[in-house]
Parts: C-alpha cells; sequence; structure tokens
C-alpha cells in the first residue's frame, strides 16, 4: 500500500542532546540552543539506526538529528518505552519512524508497528514519512486506516500484509470489532499528539486499542502538553518510560506580514490567480509539497498569463540556476518550487511567498517565508490553509508565537478594480513615451479622414490590444438555492424501501460515541448516549452541512468551551445551513455567553435556543411517519 503523494523533511537543525537510554529521568533539550562541539559533529550514523536508513536520511540532505531524535531513537531502539513532551515542527515523526524502521522484520506479514494519530490528515502525514524514510528498504509496506475510506481497500491491503498501520482511534476500533486487524505480533505502538486526542474524545478507544495489544510491546507517547489524563495514560500502559522535553522556538522576521487564507483544495488555482491579479508583487515563490504538482501548477499559471516556472529536485542543477537567474533579473516572476528545491534561494526581488501547500512542520514554515523580506525589506506570506488543516495552523502560531491574519479572497470587483487600475497606469506611462508622438499622427490622420471622434479610436485600438481576452470578469452567477430536505426525504424513501439496517461510526466522535442509526419499526432516534435523568432543550447553532461540520467537531467545541461532559450531550440534527443539538436545560454559570462566541470550523455558532425544554431524545420536533402511519426512525444526519 502506498500512501497518497507527498513528501516530508527531516528537520534541519545542527545539533542534539544525547540520552541515555538505560537512565528514566527526563531529558530537557531546548531545540533552537546548541550542545558541545562533539554533539554538532555526530549524526544519524551514531545512533545505531539500519544502514539503508541512514543512507536515505542522508539523500534527503540531513546528517546531524534534532533534539528530541537524539533523545528518542537511542531509548526506542534499546526497548524502552518512551514519553516525549515536544511542539509539532521539532521532528518527532522521524523521531518514531526511524528507529521502527531500523527494526521490521520484513518477512514477518502481521502489523509490527501500530501509529495511532487524532486525524485523517496526520495520518496520511506520518504515512508518507515513513514511505519517504523507508525509501532503500524494499518490501516495507505503510497502511494508512482512517474513516472516510473505503473498507475494501484497507482490507484488501491487510489481508496481503503490511509492517506498519497508521490510522484513526475509530477506523482502527472498527477493524478490531469486525476481526480483521489482527495485533497479536504488534511490538511498537506509538500515540502521536495525545492531547489532541483526548481533546477529540479519544481517551476510551485508546485505553481499548491498548488493552488489546500484547503486553511486551514498545510505546512511545508523544505531546505537546501533558495533561492528567495522559498522565494516567503513561503509569497504566507504559513500563518505567523515558521522559523527554524538548522545547521549540522558531523565529519569524517581523519585517514579513503573515496572512493565511481558508480555502478548499479545489479552490486553491483560482485562489492563486485572484491573489495574483490584486496583490503587488515584485517577484514571487508558490511552495508545493511535491514534484509534480511544481510542473502542474506552474503550466495552469501560464495558461492563465501569467510568467511562472517550475523548479523541483528532478529538474538539473544548470537548469535550476538558470531558472532562479530569471527570477533575479525579472524575466520571470513565479517561481513554484518544493521546499528542498528552494533550500538556501536568496533573491531579494522576492517580495511575495505563498504556501500554496501548508507545510507540515513549523521549521519549514519558517525557511519558506524566510525567502521575502531579505536585505532590510519588507515582504509579504500567505498561506492557503483547508478547512482539515487548522491544527497545522495553529501549531504555525503556537511555535512562532506569531498570529496569522485570516485574509478573504479577493471578490471580482476586487479584481476588476485592480485591473482597470492597471490599464490605466498602463496608458499613463505609453503616454510618456517617445513613441507616442508617432501614434499621436496616425490617430489624427484616421480622425480627419473618417471623421470618427478620437475617444472612439481609442476605444478600438484597446479592443485591438486585448483581443479576445476581456478586460474585466464577470460577475459571479448567483447559486440557485436548494430546498433543504430534498436529500433527506429521497434517502428515506430508498432506506424504506430496501429496509436496510445501517450503523455509521465516526472517527471523532468525542469520548469514543459512535451516533447509529438502525431502521427497526418502533425503535426512536439518537445516539446511544444521552442521560434520562436529565431535562434538555433544543438548541441551534449557526453552522449546518455547508460548513461542512461533523457531530464529532459539535460535541467537541461545545464540550470544550461550554465546560460540558459528553453524557450532557442528546439528539444533534445536522441541517443544510443549522444545527440542532439537545443540551441540558440548567447549563452550567457562563456557558452560554461562552458558547455564543464559540467557532466551528471558522463560523460562529450563534448558539440560541430553538425549542422549549423537553427529555432526552429527539422530543422536540415530531417524528416522521410512513405511509402506513407508523412512526418511522429520524435519520440521524451528518
Amino acid at each position: 500500500m502506498v500512501c497518497p503523494a507527498g513528501t516530508h523533511y527531516l528537520q534541519g537543525v545542527s545539533d542534539e542532546i544525547p540520552a541515555n537510554a538505560s537512565q528514566p529521568s527526563p531529558v530537557d533539550a531546548p531545540a533552537d540552543e546548541q550542545t558541545s562541539s562533539d554533539a554538532d559533529e555526530r549524526g544519524f550514523s551514531d545512533l545505531d539506526l539500519e544502514e539503508r536508513v541512514v543512507r536515505t536520511v542522508r539523500d534527503l540532505g540531513y546528517e546531524h538529528p534534532t533534539p528530541i531524535q537524539s533523545a528518542t531513537i537511542p531509548a526506542m531502539l534499546a526497548g524502552r518505552d518512551v514519553v516525549g513532551l515536544a511542539q509539532t515542527g521539532t521532528g518527532k515523526t522521524a523521531a518514531f519512524a526511524l528507529p521502527i524502521l531500523s527494526r521490521l522484520d520484513l518477512k514477518q506479514k502481521l502489523p509490527q508497528a501500530l501509529v495511532l494519530a487524532p486525524t485523517r490528515e496526520l495520518a496520511l502525514q506520518v504515512c508518507e514519512a515513513f514511505e519517504s524514510y523507508a525509501a532503500r528498504m524494499a518490501g516495507v509496506r505503510v497502511l494508512p486506516v482512517y474513516g472516510g475510506q473505503g473498507y475494501g481497500v484497507q482490507l484488501s491491503a491487510l489481508r496481503r500484509g503490511v509492517h506498519v498501520v497508521v490510522g484513526t482511534p475509530g477506523r482502527i476500533m472498527d477493524h478490531l470489532d469486525k476481526g480483521t486487524l489482527d495485533l497479536s505480533q504488534l511490538r511498537f505502538l506509538v500515540l502521536d499528539e495525545a492531547d489532541e486526542m483526548l481533546k477529540m474524545g479519544f481517551a476510551e478507544d485508546v485505553d481499548t486499542i491498548l488493552a488489546e495489544t500484547p503486553a511486551d510491546k514498545h510505546v512511545a507517547l508523544f505531546s505537546a502538553t501533558m495533561p492528567a489524563q495522559i498522565r494516567r495514560i503513561s503509569r497504566k500502559h507504559l513500563d518505567d518510560p523515558v521522559e523527554i522535553t524538548v522545547r521549540a522556538t522558531a523565529q519569524t522576521t517581523p519585517d514579513i506580514t503573515q496572512r493565511y487564507l481558508m480555502v478548499s483544495y479545489p479552490q486553491k488555482v483560482d485562489a492563486l490567480t485572484r491573489i495574483l491579479e490584486v496583490e503587488n508583487f515584485e517577484g514571487m515563490i508558490v511552495f508545493v509539497r511535491t514534484k509534480n504538482e511544481t510542473e502542474t501548477l506552474a503550466e495552469k499559471l501560464r495558461a492563465r498569463g501569467f510568467s511562472a516556472m517550475a523548479i523541483n529536485g528532478d529538474i538539473a542543477q544548470v537548469q535550476r540556476e538558470r531558472t532562479v537567474g530569471q527570477l533575479r533579473s525579472g524575466k520571470l516572476d513565479i517561481l513554484v518550487a518544493t521546499d528542498v528545491a528552494a533550500r538556501g534561494l536568496d533573491v531579494e526581488r522576492v517580495s511575495h511567498v505563498v504556501n500554496y501547500d501548508i507545510p507540515t512542520d513549523t521549521q519549514s514554515y519558517v525557511h519558506r517565508i524566510g525567502r521575502t523580506g531579505r536585505a532590510g525589506r519588507s515582504g509579504d506570506a500567505i498561506s492557503f490553509v483547508t478547512p482539515r488543516e487548522r491544527h497545522l495552523l495553529r501549531a504555525i502560531e503556537k511555535a512562532t508565537r506569531t498570529s496569522l491574519t485570516q485574509m478573504q479572497l479577493p471578490t471580482v470587483d476586487d479584481v476588476n478594480a485592480t485591473r482597470l487600475s492597471r490599464f490605466d497606469d498602463a496608458i499613463t506611462e505609453a503616454l510618456a513615451s517617445d513613441r507616442v508622438d508617432f501614434f499621436r499622427d496616425v490617430v489624427a490622420h484616421y480622425v480627419s479622414e473618417y471623421d470618427v471622434p478620437e475617444v472612439d479610436v481609442a476605444a478600438a485600438l484597446a479592443v485591438v490590444l486585448r483581443g479576445d481576452q476581456p478586460l474585466l470578469l464577470e460577475p459571479e452567477p448567483e447559486r440557485p438555492a436548494r430546498r433543504v430536505g430534498d436529500r433527506g426525504q429521497r434517502d428515506e424513501r430508498s432506506r424504506e424501501k430496501h429496509g436496510q439496517r445501517e450503523t455509521r461510526r465516526e472517527d471523532g466522535a468525542r469520548g469514543g460515541e459512535r451516533w447509529q442509526r438502525e431502521d427497526r419499526p418502533g425503535r426512536g432516534a439518537g445516539p446511544r448516549r444521552g442521560r434520562s435523568d436529565v431535562t434538555y432543550a433544543t438548541y441551534r447553532i449557526a453552522v449546518g452541512k455547508r460548513h461542512k461540520v461533523e457531530p464529532r467537531q459539535i460535541v467537541g467545541a461545545i464540550a470544550n468551551e461550554g465546560g460540558l461532559g459528553r453524557e450532557d450531550f442528546g439528539h444533534i440534527d445536522i441541517r443544510a445551513d443549522h444545527s440542532l443539538v439537545e443540551l441540558p436545560v440548567d447549563l452550567p454559570a457562563g456557558a452560554r455567553d461562552k458558547l455564543r462566541n464559540t467557532r466551528i470550523s471558522g463560523q460562529l455558532i450563534e448558539l440560541t435556543e430553538a425549542g422549549k425544554p423537553g427529555r432526552a431524545g429527539p422530543a422536540t420536533s415530531p417524528q416522521p411517519r410512513s405511509r402506513e402511519g407508523n412512526p418511522k426512525k429520524a435519520r440521524w444526519k451528518k
């Protein structure tokens, strides 16, 4: 199984803090401070890693491990459990991936390593990292397992045999329940970003998964913070762990204006095009994650009339130098590059950096935006963030101690205003040219010969200049309003016809809850949980399907901000542009005020009471009825 295309780069920090694997005492190492010169001279080859892994790391261009890698790798290779307190961007993925790859038995088909991640995005990133580090180890199979992907692909890969499984707790639990994932031969188990898993309500699932794995496995737990729940997991499931603390700091220059744009993946090209139209830039570097994307995006930009070229690791060094020279001299305006290709790039003319794909670690972010604002000049950095990449944005802001400003996508009016302004500037510049006298005589001759007003001649010349390309964008068409409930009614009729029985599990449900629906005559709807001794009220929140929210996001946000527990939630009904949530009538003091200002998917939820208090379950709204008049199960809406 090959992970989706992507590249994960090791941190290029030239220092290390050695950890004695035989000592359980914590290791406290600031990631931005260098140690002795002896430590600087040591590299990955001194950590007893498998030789092919070491060569792969060198292929990626790195010789010295980061502090978290220096402390974790020897401990894991020695068979010790590890608790690592480290922020995103300190190189912890390589800290556990490299020793695991060095100890794999490629002849064994059952999974030997399991990495639990809180989100599918992080699971894919970790999977990509394993694939990258195993480039010289033929036959290593890494499988991403997460909700939203069909079971067929995962089941086929598991039957063929995999060495490393990287997944979210919810889907891992599904496979364990179905008996399709055999962890009897597991040797390594990693909890990545454990604090985020607990915030998303995975505590029960994590306990269950750990309990169903062999007792002699080696456990590595990584977390940015160390709350009481993680301490409890460590005491319960880890055996005399080595504790490692790494303080990461990443500094950015104050001369760089840092902004971000929330955009879905399919909208990225159009969003970048509008930004290029509106922003006043000299030279620009657009960073993408993969080599293929550099060529694809550069070609799309050229088709839209921009001067763009791509550089990546597959392009010959001579060609790369020629392209950079064109950017430096002003013959080229936009450079589309990967991290490796742009490493060390220093062009004063670069005024803007765009993170078309937001980097997965903070050091890469700092390196990227450092390509602008050179020689004391100011610069601009714009990062595209998809809704599922918010955690990367938060990690960057925390590590750099900088709050990025959210920007709005330029509208059609913004683009048109910029085009008209530039058209005016072009006319003004042409009027100052020496050549204008000749063409003035040409126009005067035409006016006298054909008796046409000069303004009409000027307009005609503008038409000739533009050709078939319009000067202004057309207004965006209004999207037709979609009738709420149409799809739901079709789904209900289809399900009533087939009498199907369905159980749906959501990977991110708080506390491992599974919001489920079972079409059984006479059965009510709603989640399995909910307290019968609590009086509930139905509240309306201003987020729904159009904001792509899921039940786990609603539960997590309201629980965290309002101080509620998972047992305080009743029925949740996600509709087109809003959702209905049952919460206790007697909310904690001040909870309503806090929840009014809570955001989900970047949208204020604007909590308001939608109905009269009722008991647990969907009692505040009538149940749909079938043609025979019998109560029909209200569909759990996502």
